[in-house]
Formats: C-alpha cells, sequence, structure tokens
C-alpha cells in the first residue's frame, strides 16, 4: 500500500499532458476493470464517467492518457478515489464541497448559462428521432412536416450565449435496445449543433460490449467512426449559425425547451440564428434580414433601439402577439406543455408566412426526414451545411440552394467520402444537387 502514493506521482506527467476539456470526448463507461479500457484503443474517446471507480482502474486509465471522471448523484459522498475531477450529476440542493476539477451535469434550468465553467452540460435531453404516435404513424405539429422530437433548438439557444463546451448527457430510454442507426442520429444531432452527446449504451449493447460480442464490436466501431469524423474537423465547433433569420429570445426560458420555436424554424429548414436578448447588438444581427423578438417588453430600451435601427436599415422584424411572454419552464420540464403549445402556434403560423418560399441563406428539397444546420466561418469565406436523416434507410437526390457567393462545394461523409460537387446557377443564388445521404453529411462552401 506504501507505493500506491508513489506510483500515483510517477503518473502526474502523464496527467499532465492529458486532452484540455474543451477537447473531452466522453462515454459513460459501465465498466471497473483495467481490461474494458482495451475497448477505447483506436477511437478517439479520451473521457470517461464512471461510478466508484478504482484505484488500479485509475492507473490504467491515467497510463492511457485518458480522462477519468467520478460521476456523484445527490446524497451520495465524494469518493477519495476521484480520478482527474468528478461530475455532479443531478439536482443538488447544496454540491458538496470537493477540491479540484467539478463538471455539473444539472437540469437544464439551472445550467449556468454563459460562465467560463470549462464544460457546460446537462442530464435532461428528448431522445432524438422522428416523432410517432400510439399507432406508430409519424404524425405532424404546427409545421406540417414530420416533426421530430430534437434537441437542436435548445442546444443552439445554449451556444448563443457563450462559448463554453456543451454536453448533452441524457441517456438511452430505459429497457430499450437502441439500434446502430439510432445511436449515430444522436451523436450527429449534438455535434451538427457544436456540443457533444455524452455517449451511454442501453443495458443490452453494454453486455454485449462486455463479452465483445461481435455485433456490438461492430455497432462500437461505427458509433467512435462517427464521433472521429467530427473531431477531425474542430473548425466546425467553432462556426456559428449563419442564417438570414434571427430569433431573439433568452435562453433561460423558452430557449430551453425543445419543442420551441427554434425546432418548429428547423424542421422546416431555415437556417436561424438564435440571439441571446441580453447579448442583442447591432453585431450580433450582422448579416440577417428578418428577426423574430421573442423577448417582447422584457428587452431593456437600448436593445429595443437596436431592433429599430434593424428595421431603419432595411430588415423585417416579427414581435411577438400582444400580451406575450416566453414561458420560463418549471423545474424540471424540457418540452412545451400544451397551453404553451397552443400559444406558440400563433406566431409560428406569423413566422412561417413572413419566410414563404424565402431563401434565408439555405434552402434544401427533398429533406423530410432530416434536419440540417448552417453554419459560417468568422471570416465568412467558407461555410458547412450539416445534414442528418433520422429515417431508417438513405435519402436521394437532396438539393441544397445558397444565396451567399460561394463557387466551390465539396460533400464530406462519415464513410471517407470527399466530392467536388458541381455548383450551377440558381434564381436567387447557386445550387448543387447530393445523391444520397446515409445517416449524415457534410457540403463545405468555400469563396
Amino acid at each position: 500500500m506504501r507505493l500506491l502514493p508513489a506510483t500515483l506521482l510517477c503518473l502526474a506527467p502523464l496527467l499532465s499532458a492529458a486532452p484540455k476539456p474543451a477537447d473531452w470526448v466522453p462515454v459513460r463507461w459501465p465498466w471497473n476493470d483495467a481490461k474494458s479500457l482495451e475497448l477505447l484503443t483506436g477511437t478517439p474517446v479520451n473521457c470517461l464517467l464512471l461510478k466508484s471507480p478504482t484505484r488500479e482502474f485509475l492507473a490504467a486509465a491515467a497510463e492511457r492518457g485518458v480522462v477519468a471522471l467520478t460521476v456523484v448523484a445527490p446524497g451520495e459522498s465524494v469518493p477519495e478515489a476521484k480520478g482527474d475531477g468528478i461530475v455532479l450529476e443531478g439536482d443538488f440542493p447544496s454540491p458538496p464541497q470537493t477540491s479540484g476539477l467539478v463538471i455539473h451535469l444539472t437540469p437544464r434550468y439551472k445550467m449556468k448559462l454563459g460562465s467560463d465553467a470549462p464544460i457546460i452540460g446537462t442530464y435532461q435531453g428528448v431522445w432524438p428521432g422522428i416523432s410517432a404516435d400510439d399507432g406508430g404513424a409519424k404524425h405532424s405539429l404546427p409545421t406540417s412536416s414530420a416533426w421530430i422530437d430534437t434537441n437542436t433548438g435548445f442546444l443552439r439557444a445554449v451556444r448563443a450565449f457563450g462559448t463554453a463546451p456543451v454536453w448533452l448527457a441524457n441517456r438511452p430510454p430505459e429497457k430499450t435496445v437502441v439500434s446502430t442507426a439510432r445511436y449515430l442520429q444522436v451523436i450527429a444531432e449534438a455535434e451538427i449543433s457544436g456540443a457533444r452527446w455524452v455517449i451511454a449504451f442501453d443495458d443490452d449493447l453494454a453486455a454485449r460490449l462486455a463479452k465483445r460480442e461481435e455485433g456490438a464490436l461492430g455497432a462500437w466501431k461505427r458509433m467512435t467512426a462517427l464521433v472521429g469524423y467530427y473531431e477531425s474537423h474542430p473548425e466546425w465547433r467553432e462556426m456559428r449559425e449563419n442564417g438570414r433569420l434571427a430569433v431573439v429570445q433568452d435562453p433561460a426560458k423558452g430557449g430551453l425547451l425543445s419543442g420551441g420555436i427554434l425546432d418548429m424554424i428547423a424542421v422546416k429548414h431555415t437556417p436561424v440564428r438564435p440571439v441571446a436578448g441580453s447579448r442583442l447588438s447591432a453585431d450580433a444581427l450582422a448579416g440577417a434580414t428578418m428577426a423574430v423578438n421573442i423577448e417582447g417588453d422584457a428587452l431593456t430600451p437600448e436593445q429595443k433601439q437596436v431592433l429599430r435601427d434593424f428595421t431603419r436599415s432595411g430588415g423585417m422584424l416579427l414581435n411577438g402577439p400582444p400580451g406575450w411572454k416566453d414561458p420560463t419552464p418549471p423545474a424540471g420540464q424540457i418540452t412545451l406543455d400544451k397551453s404553451d403549445l397552443e400559444r406558440l402556434n400563433d406566431m409560428w403560423r406569423d413566422v412561417n408566412s413572413l419566410i414563404g418560399r424565402r431563401n434565408m441563406g439555405v434552402r434544401l428539397y427533398n429533406v423530410a426526414s432530416m434536419l440540417s444546420n448552417y453554419l459560417g466561418s468568422a471570416d465568412g469565406k467558407s461555410a458547412v451545411v450539416h445534414l442528418l436523416n433520422y429515417s431508417d434507410y438513405p435519402v436521394e437526390s437532396v438539393t441544397l440552394h445558397y444565396v451567399a457567393n460561394f463557387s466551390r462545394a465539396t460533400l464530406i461523409t462519415p464513410e471517407g467520402k470527399q466530392q467536388k460537387l458541381e455548383v450551377y446557377k440558381t434564381e436567387e443564388g447557386w445550387g448543387v444537387d447530393i445523391d444520397r445521404v446515409v445517416v449524415c453529411a457534410t457540403i463545405k462552401l468555400e469563396q
């Protein structure tokens, strides 16, 4: 036992070389045996979230340069062997006092938006996918499109408030065997919004991975390959929403809810730029031609002046209905309740009628089962359009029309494909055609 502190001391140089929090690729790790770390070989995963890790496991993880974080729930004490830091997951009335690195995975309403925390995160999220009624038939909501349960609006609202890395740590539905395709969709959904999903296995997959079953290993390989696809393009995470439609909304209110106005717009494949009300400025609206003000009377006189100046310079502004108040979600709620959804319908109809067939930066065709995100670089010289397919079959013959002056387009896929696309002139700008999207793909646009 006396040798243990010296052993850990020898690992200090390895720990100091560990990746910084912004580069952590996290997975909930259900095993405590050092042999399980073999599953990380050849993957981009470099951060494990564990319950009650052993000293042997922590030493083995450190030797691999893998960050090990101990997860502590409300009512639990912080263990002595806690690895490189702890993750406080849950709604803590008063978080325990501890030294070292602490990551908070809180309810959405307690997220430290705009803070300088190394990571901000939540354990609350909807499980993404095309929504179905009790009979299994796909249905639609106010958008009259196939409704996709998604966290993208929420994630983009959070990112509009600051630059801290965002973790979405929701787990698979209980007593459910999740298909590989659905795992890929969940990973990609967070990534196209600039966040990371904390990978979590359903009980069936975890048990089969422990036995090294071929099918489970194949699923794990595809999951980590997709993570590696996005990790190999860190520049995408630095890009910001590039659409010409801005939505001014407080992330601490309706922006924290899934199924709100941002998701309604996203389902229609209109690129939207969330703007936190407290950060409303002329710079935040630069390049926008239309703005939707969800904040109403909550804005300060100075912020209201920014919107007046926006309209005087030729921008179109839509304010909420008279008496409208963006709903502040009760503690623990992450989706709109029926009454809030009905009130939001009126605003959605106004937004939809104003948008019409306008190209707000990008228009997509033949993408009913997909979501997209249009991101631009800070210098305006490049942009990407992420495509994510939520159906169980490939989508073919996708068309993209854009208005910015990009003369080159490249299709990039997780399968390793990089294909130059023919750019042709359209009535409003330019267009490209994509033959096939399996789960996800990215179109890179360059001047």
